[in-house]
């Protein structure tokens, strides 16, 4: 389909088509790593972007697989870090979500078992969701430890106290069919500086989907159910006034071809744009869905669109 300019598919875009396609939407969701930060750094001219975007009206959302820290946790980074417009409501993790879904969507009756880090388990203790608790003994292992009663799910997420006696306690429990299989997302790792990987959740959960033999429900990006969060919480939301920027293009923008959404990829994470141009090439229809309608070396490219928005009497004055 044909976008605002007529033409769609991993165009490069500056200035004046940035601010048509800004003038088009309504919706701007940004993903967080590599597009407005790389760690505790900002990306050059992002608070402005975010701050400028809510001035001209936007409603700016960010959704995130990072499930290592709480909501609350973000809004302090946000404001570290100089994005002082950022309000709770407009953050959108893969923890938040996973909480979400099983308070409000499957309405689990019993215990969850958290393979994952401690912000997972505050979101789910906020939501009023119980947890199993760890406290094996010392050198406990699967042979003798204590298994527990009622629980209801297995939740999967980034966890870097990762045990073999973890994995193995949620194997046993995802014996049982009737106990749900979530994972926060899929992300398989995440880059570190100086070249180095992080293992990320996908690399967990499809350890545990080999032990259980089962398939995880994925709750974050790819999946829709991030957006029904936001629709649930942001009311009349279109997808065709949304566009989804990000850095990844096998999760941000699927996440936005899944949805309904026009994509925009930039160069400051991730992928790049010679993959994306693969993907665009390849003869796999599949493949079609990871290609951005648009690409940008960074979100700083909308700044020049800003300033040719503004009033000139209001420069004047």
């Amino acid at each position: 389909m044909a976008g605002v300019f007529g033409f769609k598919g991993c165009q490069k875009i500056r200035g004046p088509q940035i601010r048509k396609l800004l003038e088009a939407k309504d919706f701007i969701l940004f993903d967080c790593d590599g597009v407005i930060w790389h760690g505790e750094t900002a990306i050059t001219g992002a608070a402005k972007v975010v701050s400028s975007l809510i001035r001209h009206g936007k409603n700016v959302v960010f959704v995130t697989n990072n499930c290592t820290r709480p909501r609350e946790n973000y809004v302090h980074k946000f404001c570290r870090l100089g994005f002082t417009d950022v309000m709770l409501e407009q953050i959108f993790s893969s923890s938040y979500c996973s909480a979400l879904y099983l308070r409000d969507v499957v309405k689990v009756r019993g215990q969850v078992f958290v393979m994952g880090c401690d912000g997972m388990r505050r979101e789910l203790e906020e939501a009023g969701i119980p947890c199993v608790e760890e406290a094996d003994e010392p050198g406990a292992t699967i042979y003798d430890c204590a298994l527990a009663p009622d629980v209801k799910a297995v939740l999967v997420g980034h966890d870097d106290k990762l045990t073999f006696l973890k994995l193995a306690k949620a194997s046993c429990y995802l014996r049982d069919p009737d106990c749900l299989f979530l994972a926060t997302d899929n992300d398989p790792w995440h880059p570190l500086s100086g070249g180095r990987i992080l293992p990320g959740s996908g690399s967990l959960t499809a350890a545990l989907e080999v032990s259980s033999g089962r398939k995880a429900t994925v709750i974050g990006k790819p999946s829709r159910f991030m957006f029904e969060c936001i629709s649930s919480q942001f009311r009349g939301v279109d997808p065709a006034q949304c566009l989804m920027i990000g850095d990844r293009l096998e999760v941000d923008m699927l996440f936005g071809s899944n949805c309904g959404f026009d994509t925009m990829l930039t160069l400051t994470g991730v992928s790049q744009l010679e993959e994306a141009q693969e993907y665009k090439d390849s003869e796999l229809t599949d493949k079609h869905r990871l290609v951005p309608d648009y690409v940008v070396d960074s979100i700083a490219d909308f700044l020049s669109a800003f300033e040719e928005q503004e009033d000139p009497e209001e420069q004047s004055n």
